[in-house]
């Protein structure tokens, strides 16, 4: 009998751990560096996208756009949509390998990074990766056109809905009214969008306070029976945020015109809505879905218009996880500069 030396039984569990790392299963699954993946019978690696908690979201319409023109144009790419618990849900899903992409809120997945707030019993989440923001979600503060607040500090003695309690417009709407430095001087009220529409229309609230894509079809039913306006978020509130610990927050522009009665543009703050997928996804696979993210936004914008801010020249903006390898590669070739903040 052969006797084995201690190299020897190494250099075996050495080759061992190589081939359960990247092995093809009877059952058609690939591991690669420790995520499963199955393909399809022509060879296609098969991924799952989370989107939204349901058809009306926009999660939900633009990630199943993207998984409908992924499979028009890879060969190599069979994507596939479902609904999830958006965006806390999804960076909890993509870091267990349960879904290999998502749509996540950039504020989320600097809590799911850190491990803080929602994620403090899972811990960091360090299996996060990025393809890039794509568009912005802003607050949004609303009120009637004929009404005398014309500023964010005008809400001092108003009734505010602040979101639904314990939502995460709740918790923006808190902070934000914290840093101008009058959250206790409002009467918050705890209301959905619908309901806060109603209230406002029949003036039973002053403003509501919503964190959503612009045009937001919640505002605009309240903007068909009233005109409203959306009031700016100065900068002294936005530098606030910044040097409280709020880094995500990205300024933006909501144009005149936006809703019935907004004469003026809005300066307002944003989280913005991030792509993120597993960081073990192979390069050329991510590569491909950065590609046709980015020549697909016509295709994308037939499901929701808010595609139509997706701009490849921001996809860094506000980012809050790496970059992965592969989204990497596909941003170098278009000629742009990646900064070393969001290399993995």
């Amino acid at each position: 009998m052969r006797k084995w030396t201690a190299v020897g039984l190494t250099f075996v569990l050495f080759l061992a751990v190589i081939a359960a790392g990247c092995t093809q299963t009877g059952g058609g699954e690939t591991t690669t560096q420790g995520l499963n993946l199955e393909k399809t019978d022509d060879g296609k690696y098969i991924i799952t996208i989370y989107t939204g908690s349901g058809p009306g979201s926009v999660y939900f319409a633009l990630g199943s756009m993207y998984a409908k023109v992924i499979n028009k144009k890879s060969d190599m790419i069979y994507a596939k949509a479902v609904t999830s618990g958006a965006s806390v849900a999804n960076c909890l899903a993509v870091g267990k390998g349960e879904a290999q992409a998502a749509i996540a809120q950039n504020d989320v997945t600097y809590y799911a990074w850190n491990g803080i707030y929602q994620f403090e019993k899972s811990g960091p989440i360090k299996d996060l990766r990025a393809i890039g923001t794509l568009y912005p979600e802003p607050v949004q503060i609303v009120v009637r056109a004929d009404s005398d607040i014309k500023t964010i500090y005008d809400l001092k003695g108003k009734k505010v809905v602040v979101g639904a309690a314990g939502s995460g417009v709740a918790a923006t709407a808190e902070r934000v009214l914290k840093a101008a430095g009058i959250w206790d001087q409002i009467e918050p009220v705890y209301q959905t969008f619908e309901e806060a529409a109603q209230s406002l229309v029949l003036g039973q609230v002053d403003a509501e306070f919503t964190v959503i894509a612009y045009p937001a079809p919640a505002i605009n039913q309240i903007a068909v029976k009233v005109p409203v306006r959306i009031l700016s978020v100065p900068d002294e509130v936005v530098q606030k945020l910044h040097d409280q610990g709020y880094p995500f927050y990205v300024k933006v522009t909501i144009p005149k015109g936006t809703y019935n009665g907004m004469d003026e543009d809005a300066q307002t703050i944003a989280v913005k809505a991030t792509l993120i997928v597993h960081k073990d996804l192979p390069d050329d696979l991510v590569y491909e879905m950065t590609k046709i993210l980015y020549t697909s936004i016509d295709d994308l914008a037939t499901a929701h218009t808010v595609a139509k801010q997706i701009d490849i020249n921001k996809a860094f903006e506000g980012l809050m996880v790496p970059l992965h390898p592969g989204a990497i590669k596909y941003y170098e070739e278009q000629g742009i500069t990646v900064p070393e903040s969001v290399k993995p």
